[in-house]
This record gives structure tokens, C-alpha cells and sequence, in this order.
């Protein structure tokens, strides 16, 4: 009797979990994609089952903030091989990230594909798909990225892809496709790749804007330009000039003539520039000393407070007069004061800051510059020595050759501007997070930077992001300009930049890795002078559009990254979570952001050993109910 009732009541304990599972998860759509996994080849990978939740524990499956729908299937180079089944994936209704490329799909394309009309992206790349292109395009009016290269595909471009109207990337590179290109009116195009196919024609006038890279490989004709207008020639102008010689002596005159005006003419220029060389030369040379008017302490302790206090380890020789010597143009004009970039006379170049309203005694200031420059990690950037007086104090860092990153994302100039490519970003990213670990994990775990920002990161010499500017929040005294100047990273919680904490350094970090995703400033104007915050508009472009929309414009023509640029777009939106104790902990976030790609971590890490990288479950809080 015991035994019956404890079968019933386990039985009936496993139809309410069932039937919890029914409810809280998209059954239409988990059986629509168990019917497509059960006709193809996979790999044991895809860990689709029927008693398991398809919203938690599918691989590469996501469902929308109320686990009603499945909204992106990405399913990259996962050993899937066969002709993709009709009316399977064609019943996901609310999909709208579709990912099957790198693997060994064949046959034609998938027609039923016409019914997802909310489809954003599509990526069928590098498969063995064959025959023609759908003739109409008409019903993914939502789609932006589409990339069909790398297959077989034969045939005409179909013209119905102008109506796609909502694309900014399209590539159909490397497949068998012929005949003239159509005529496409895409106004939001700003990514194509035509490449390697077997098109004939000319390229219309509505695509002449992409490079010539776009369409190589073809057998397109050069585009033959108009031939000028003829003009018309007045009737009081006979069409018949009268045709004056000049004698020998008089050319020759005006030749040496015009020479002698010339040599002039470049002997001013010359004299010029070289008066407006030495001017600009002796101003760069007096800026360290007009702007900064060090004066030596009154009185000196034991560590020469009248000069400049250098760190063990540090191999610079110079002193403050040297300093003051050298000359010097300013990089900027930030926070906590004026970073001046000084060429010393041996060749030595280091960046000095010269701090303002520092609100703090003596004492106070130089325990601070003990523990900044105590650190050594080759993700945070060395204080190698300090200045302090009354009416003056200095901080000497090393000299990065690139710039901040804040100045690669940000500025279009410049012979030393790296191009920031995902690769460069991703390392950014992980170096950041490692640098602000370790600071995290000194002073018994109690340490805050207190200023992440995109300006006070740099590029070390493995390219890997460098952390600069620990621990002046808490010297300088809290002013209107200062904090409006950090609102765009400033955690919503934190009034007074002197409190920051280690949450509100995980928000300013979630901060920069959204700037490193969209390329924009955290704080912008829009075209109608409207500010606006960009974690604001990550939230809500991510909640009503789609996610494709936040990415940087440069990221896009870089192939088979958007998994990995979604995947630090969660963790961005993570550490930016509203209340700080749903942000997670800075060791996590290295974890996390070392799994992006999976990056070599034989650098030091925060515990100053070696860890292998691992790819992190995603926090379960933010970014979880957004759209992805």
C-alpha cells in the first residue's frame, strides 16, 4: 500500500512539472524545432530534448523576455549537414536571428523561409546550398543582415531585394550567380559583397557608392562615363578664333619670368613655416613651465618632498627641473585635470597629470599615490612617480603610442590611430576587465578605481587594454563639470564621485564595452541636438528594434562575429544593470569576457597566476530579458 502511494504521488509530482514546463515554455516552437533536429544530421552538441526546458538549456536557442516565443536560433558550425526540412523552422513566427552558417546544409533554399516575417538576420554562409535565389524578397520587410555567400548558388540577382528596404548588409560572395546586376534601391545599405560570382553588365548607378573590392571577380564591364555636354556657343562669337604666335624671346621671358616668381613665392612660404616651426617649438617648450608653475616645498621630510618621489622599479633618471625642461604639448583636458605628453632631453617621453582641486592634505594624497603605484599588472598602466606642494601635484605615467582608446574609437585622425577591429576590441576588453580585477582584489579586496572610462584605458605592448588613473576620485573635490563630464559611465546610484564603489566600477565597465560595441560616445547628441544616454538607447533599441541596430557600422564587415558581439552585449547590458547588486563581480566578468573568444590567457590574471579561459554562463539578471 505504501508502494502505490508513493508511485502516485511521484507520479503526480512529475505531470505538475511537466505540466509547469508546458506553461512556462514556447511548445509550438519547441516542437517545431525537435521536427527539424529529428531530419537532419547533428551533432551530438545540439542538446535539444523533449523533456528538457527550451528557453534554459538548448544550445543556441533564445526565447523572449516572457519565454513565449523563440526569438534567435544561431546554430554556427555545429556538424549540421542534409536539406533543411519544409515547415520546421519556417513555423517559428517571432524568429528573428536565424544563424546556420558553417555547416553542410545542401539543397535548394528554403522557400517556407518567406513566412518569418519578423526575421532581422539571416546567415546561411558558408554552406552547400544550390540552385536559384527566392524571386521575392518582399516578405522579410524587417530583415538588415542577410549573407548567402559561400554557397552554390546559380542564377540572377533577384530585383524584389529592394524591397528589403530596412538592409545594411547583403553578401551573395562567392557563388554561381550571373546576369546583370539589378538596379537596388537600399537606402540603409552601407555593407555589400558581390565578389566572385560570375555577373556580367555594368554596375548600376545605385550601388557606384560601395568599392570596386564589392564586385571583383566578375566579369562586369567598366562603367563608361557621359561624354560631356557639348557647349553652345554664343551667336555673337564666331566658332573661329584668330590664332596670335609669340616670338622665342618673349616665351622665353615669361619662362624665366615665372620661375624667378616661384623661387620667391617658396623662399616666403619656407621662411614662414620655419618662423611658425620655431614659434610652435618655443611655446611647446615654455608649457610645462607657464602651466604649471611648480614651486618647492617650504619645508622637506625625509623623501624630498621638493622633488619627485619615484617608485622601486622605476628606471627613470631625471628630476623635477628636468621635467620642467622638457618640452611638452597637452593630450587633454579630463577630469581630474590637464595630461601634458613631455619629451625629456635623453629621448625619454612620459605623460604627466596635473591634478586639480585635490581636496586632501599631504598624508592623505601621498598614502593614495603609494597604493596606485604599488600595483604591478601588466593590465594597469605604472604610476612611476608623484609631485606634491602646496600649489602643485603631479602624477608620471608611461607614454602610450596609440592613444586612448576613447581617441581610436572616437577621433578619425591621426598617423598612429589603430583601426579598432573586433579582434582589438575583444582584447580591449578582456585586458580592461583583468586590470580592474586586480585593482579590485588589493587592499583586502576593498580597492576602487573610481574613473573607467574609455579615456583612461590604453593598449599595452601585447594590444591587450591597460587601465590608467586608479584611485583619484577620492582626492579630488566633487564639482558640477566633474560630473557631468562622467555622467555617460557614472553608475545611477553614485552622487558623489568620492563614494564610488567596486559595483559602480563593474557599471562604468558594462559602460565601456558598449561603447566598444556601438562606437558611440555615452553620451551623445542626436540629430536634433537631443542628448542621449547610451546604455538608455541600448536598452531600448535592444527592447523594441533588434539587436543588429546597436553595432558599430565598422564591425559589420567583419564575417561570423555577431554570436560573439551579442554575447559581450549581455554582459555590457549585465554590468549596466540599474541596481548595483545585480552586477556581477569583476573576477566573473574576466571569466566571461575571455570566453568571448575563447583568448589566450597567459597573461597575468587578477590572482596574478594563470587560469584557463572559460566560456561563462550568462548572468541570469538584465540582460536575460531582452531580446537578443
Amino acid at each position: 500500500m505504501g508502494c502505490k502511494i508513493v508511485t502516485y504521488l511521484a507520479v503526480v509530482f512529475c505531470g505538475a512539472v511537466v505540466s509547469c514546463l508546458t506553461r512556462a515554455e514556447p511548445t509550438e516552437d519547441k516542437r517545431a524545432l525537435l521536427d527539424f533536429l529529428g531530419n537532419i544530421h547533428h551533432s551530438p552538441k545540439v542538446n535539444w530534448k523533449e523533456w528538457t526546458s527550451v528557453c534554459s538549456g538548448w544550445v543556441g536557442v533564445t526565447c523572449n523576455h516572457d519565454k513565449s516565443r523563440v526569438i534567435a536560433v544561431r546554430l554556427p558550425a555545429m556538424g549540421l549537414r542534409g536539406s533543411i526540412p519544409v515547415n520546421t523552422l519556417s513555423r517559428l513566427s517571432g524568429l528573428e536571428i536565424l544563424s546556420l552558417r558553417a555547416n553542410a546544409f545542401s539543397g535548394p533554399f528554403p522557400s517556407d523561409f518567406a513566412e518569418l516575417g519578423n526575421l532581422t538576420a539571416l546567415y546561411l554562409q558558408s554552406n552547400g546550398f544550390q540552385g536559384s535565389l527566392p524571386a521575392d524578397f518582399s516578405g522579410w520587410r524587417n530583415l538588415s543582415i542577410l549573407n548567402l555567400s559561400n554557397n552554390e548558388f546559380n542564377g540572377t540577382i533577384p530585383s524584389s531585394i529592394s524591397n528589403l528596404t530596412h538592409l545594411t548588409a547583403f553578401s551573395l560572395a562567392n557563388n554561381s550567380l550571373s546576369g546583370d546586376i539589378p538596379d537596388l534601391i537600399l537606402p540603409s545599405l552601407q555593407l555589400l559583397d558581390l565578389s566572385s560570382n560570375n555577373l556580367t553588365g555594368i554596375v548600376p548607378r545605385s550601388l557606384q557608392r560601395f568599392p570596386d573590392s564589392a564586385f571583383a571577380g566578375n566579369r562586369l564591364s567598366p562603367n563608361v562615363a557621359s561624354p560631356p555636354a557639348p557647349v553652345a556657343l554664343s551667336p555673337s562669337v564666331s566658332p573661329k578664333k584668330k590664332t596670335t604666335h609669340l616670338s622665342q624671346p618673349a616665351v622665353l621671358g615669361i619662362v624665366i619670368g615665372g620661375c624667378a616668381l616661384g623661387f620667391i613665392v617658396v623662399a616666403v612660404l619656407l621662411i614662414l613655416c620655419y618662423s611658425q616651426k620655431e614659434h610652435e617649438n618655443r611655446a611647446s617648450e615654455r608649457s610645462l613651465k607657464n602651466d604649471m608653475p611648480v614651486k618647492k616645498a617650504a619645508s622637506s621630510s625625509q623623501r624630498g618632498n621638493s622633488n619627485l618621489v619615484f617608485f622601486e622599479g622605476c628606471n627613470l633618471a631625471f628630476d623635477l627641473e628636468d621635467l620642467l625642461r622638457a618640452s611638452a604639448e597637452v593630450l587633454g583636458k579630463g577630469t581630474f585635470g590637464t595630461t601634458y605628453k613631455a619629451a625629456l632631453e635623453d629621448a625619454t617621453t612620459v605623460v604627466v597629470k596635473r591634478l586639480k582641486e585635490v581636496c586632501v592634505g599631504r598624508k592623505e594624497f601621498e598614502l593614495q599615490m603609494e597604493v596606485a603605484g604599488s600595483i604591478r599588472h601588466e593590465n594597469v598602466a605604472p604610476l612611476r612617480a608623484y609631485y606634491y606642494s602646496k600649489d602643485e601635484k603631479l602624477m608620471v605615467y608611461d607614454y602610450y603610442n596609440h592613444g586612448s582608446v576613447s581617441a581610436m574609437l572616437h577621433a578619425n585622425t591621426g598617423e598612429n590611430r589603430l583601426p579598432l577591429d573586433w579582434e582589438t576590441r575583444v582584447r580591449i576588453a578582456v585586458g580592461a576587465a583583468r586590470g580592474v580585477a586586480c585593482i579590485h582584489g588589493k587592499s583586502g579586496g576593498k580597492l576602487v578605481h573610481g574613473n573607467i572610462k574609455s579615456s583612461n584605458i590604453f593598449l599595452n605592448s601585447k594590444q591587450y587594454g591597460c587601465v590608467s588613473d586608479l584611485g583619484l576620485a577620492t582626492l579630488i573635490t566633487p564639482a558640477a563639470p566633474t560630473l557631468t563630464r562622467t555622467a555617460g559611465y557614472r553608475a545611477p546610484e553614485i552622487t558623489d564621485t568620492r563614494k564610488a564603489t567596486q559595483a559602480s566600477d563593474v557599471y562604468s565597465f558594462g559602460v565601456l564595452l558598449l561603447e566598444l560595441l556601438t562606437g558611440k560616445s555615452p553620451v551623445h547628441t542626436a540629430g536634433s541636438d537631443e542628448v542621449v544616454h547610451l546604455v538608455r538607447w541600448v536598452h531600448s533599441v535592444v527592447r523594441e528594434e533588434w539587436t543588429a541596430e546597436v553595432f558599430d557600422v565598422e564591425l559589420l564587415k567583419y564575417p561570423n562575429i555577431e554570436e560573439e558581439m551579442v554575447e559581450m552585449l549581455q554582459i555590457g547590458m549585465s554590468c549596466a544593470a540599474r541596481m548595483p547588486e545585480q552586477r556581477p563581480k569583476m573576477a566573473d566578468i574576466v571569466k566571461m569576457v575571455e570566453g568571448i573568444r575563447m583568448v589566450s590567457t597567459g597573461n597575468q590574471t587578477s590572482t596574478g597566476g594563470t587560469t584557463p579561459a572559460l566560456t561563462p554562463p550568462m548572468p541570469q539578471t538584465g540582460p536575460s530579458s531582452y531580446k537578443h
